[in-house]
């Protein structure tokens, strides 16, 4: 962004950003929340051959949660944390565990860019849950829109071919179990900081990925000629400090990223935030080409293509309901 404007241009700015309706900040709070987080998932990929998941989840929870603390401080304290509903944060965290754990596996053999598009089914999902759970009306053609966003996924996923691989359900796993997390974040945020979203995310991290440190760390599961499961199940080893510097850089990035995309859902709809979850594409694209050397094939541009496309379109039906809307509600005043 250009640099050199003075005082009271800022100061112009920042009432003009204040006064954007909820629904844009939260767009923007999720496309800056997608940078940091498309910078995480490539440090994890990297660190995958060398580490094993859980130890890295731990890391970079323990890291991310010391800055979770500052932002926690700075929304009003400690007593931002106390809640009516644990045990829906807890399950909330659980879910983004899950995604997380189904993400990875995938992400440490798979192309970033293919296992990040797979993974961009989530905001299909977000809307096919959003009428159920949210009550937010989702209208017939936004449904086939949905269908189209599937139809590219399973391009993608090549069932019935020889390139088909189980593996590449595990983004869409994934999607799924974010898809749900989001949901609780949407129910939970009516009531709650985006601080204290965060924090109860970071300490479900760090309690599972202790748990399972404690119950397959010695390495002693690790039997299977598999790299995604070897990932899983290889034995803790202390990270060297170019490792640790990464896994700090992890977790104070991985934190950002995480209250970021709490406040996107926190003050946004969630059928009308969700489909800017595809501008990390641009990212995965060119870090996974940059450090891997991949680059997709024609098939995987057709369903991301469709993919994306059901995206943008579903957020043009957004706008156009919520126009529509305004005009009613001015003809009735």
């Amino acid at each position: 962004m250009p640099s050199g404007y003075g005082g009271p241009t800022h100061q112009h700015d920042d009432q003009e950003l204040r006064t954007l309706n909820p629904n844009t900040q939260g767009v923007l709070c999720l496309i800056g929340a997608l940078a940091c987080l498309t910078i995480s998932d490539s440090i994890i990929k990297w660190l995958s051959p060398e580490l094993p998941l859980h130890e890295i989840t731990l890391f970079r929870s323990c890291f991310a949660l010391v800055i979770v603390l500052i932002i926690v401080q700075l929304e009003g304290g400690l007593v931002t944390l106390k809640t009516r509903r644990p045990i829906l944060h807890f399950v909330r965290g659980s879910m983004l565990v899950l995604a997380n754990m189904f993400f990875f596996t995938a992400l440490a053999v798979m192309p970033l860019a293919e296992t990040v598009v797979l993974f961009y089914t989530a905001p299909l999902f977000i809307c096919i849950m959003s009428q159920p759970v949210l009550g937010e009306k989702v209208s017939l053609l936004r449904w086939l829109v949905i269908a189209l966003g599937m139809i590219g996924a399973i391009i993608m996923l090549r069932p019935g071919s020889d390139l088909f691989q189980v593996i590449s359900l595990l983004p869409v796993l994934a999607a799924l179990s974010y898809a749900a997390m989001t949901m609780m974040t949407r129910k939970l945020g009516l009531q709650e900081k985006a601080g204290a979203l965060t924090f109860y995310i970071q300490l479900a991290f760090i309690v599972i990925s202790s748990i399972v440190g404690l119950a397959i760390g010695d390495g002693s599961f690790d039997v299977y000629d598999s790299q995604p499961l070897h990932f899983l199940l290889r034995a803790w080893v202390w990270p060297n400090p170019a490792q640790f510097q990464l896994l700090i850089v992890c977790g104070v990035i991985v934190s950002i990223g995480g209250y970021l995309i709490s406040q996107a859902y926190r003050i946004g709809e969630a059928s009308a935030v969700a489909p800017f979850e595809y501008a990390s594409l641009p990212f995965a694209l060119v870090v996974g080409f940059y450090l891997w050397g991949d680059w997709p094939d024609w098939r995987a541009f057709i369903g991301t293509g469709l993919i994306i496309s059901s995206g943008l379109l579903v957020v043009y039906l957004e706008n156009r309901a919520r126009k529509k809307s305004w005009q009613h509600a001015q003809i009735d005043y």
